[in-house]
């Protein structure tokens, strides 16, 4: 057979826009990571970072995180903080566009309080984008005996699609919350979505995950 450009071109945009990986959703082989739905992103107007589509889709994650809670699926935070007087942080942070303000955190961040964390759940203070960069994610997910990680949070194109891309090269599976994950430009959310469904993960809705955790289907 000869591939012409119009057979893998429709093959690919096939994939980016309805592609989906086959995996199975366990409840007892996941772990809920909520990344950075912080003060910082998610309370409204309290930093130039507000992500306001955060705030918007909050109390959908939050659902979330109840059924997670009530299927013995473990909760696991994230908040992008000051860490090590900044010396664990990629440098060149600096000199990008997204470090552009003088704001600095008034002291050290906390899960934004509707959120609704737990002191008997995990929480990871990370120094960079994605959750698992210096950060004892891996080691505390694989003594969990979890192996697929389903991803929410704040920023879809950032933190959120940089930890599922870090989980997909550890061999974890990833499923990613296509409404439970939000970012500054809204724009910026089905392009990001349609590649981690190509590549990376497994992209679905709230009630979609819910559902599979419920009863898990190939």
């Amino acid at each position: 057979m000869t591939y012409t450009e119009e057979w893998v071109t429709a093959r690919a945009r096939t994939a980016y826009d309805q592609g989906q990986a086959t995996f199975e959703i366990r409840p007892e082989r996941s772990a809920l990571l909520v990344v950075d739905m912080q003060d910082e992103f998610v309370r409204p107007g309290w930093s130039p970072y507000w992500v306001p589509a955060a705030t918007r889709m909050a109390p959908r994650l939050r659902r979330l995180v109840r059924h997670c809670r009530d299927v013995d699926v473990p909760v696991i935070w994230t908040i992008f903080d000051d860490t090590h007087l900044g010396l664990d942080r990629p440098h060149a942070l600096r000199h990008l566009p997204h470090a552009d303000t003088d704001w600095r955190r008034p002291e050290p961040t906390h899960v934004w309080a509707e959120m609704g964390h737990r002191p008997d759940e995990v929480l990871i203070r990370k120094p960079s984008y994605g959750a698992f960069y210096d950060t004892p994610l891996d080691t505390i997910l694989r003594n969990l005996g979890r192996d697929t990680v389903i991803v929410t949070g704040t920023l879809t194109n950032y933190c959120c699609g940089t930890t599922a891309r870090q989980a997909y090269e550890r061999g974890y599976h990833v499923v990613f919350g296509a409404d439970v994950t939000a970012t500054d430009d809204e724009s910026r959310q089905e392009p990001e979505l349609a590649v981690l469904r190509k590549g990376f993960a497994l992209v679905l809705k709230a009630d979609e995950i819910t559902e599979r955790l419920r009863t898990p289907t190939l």
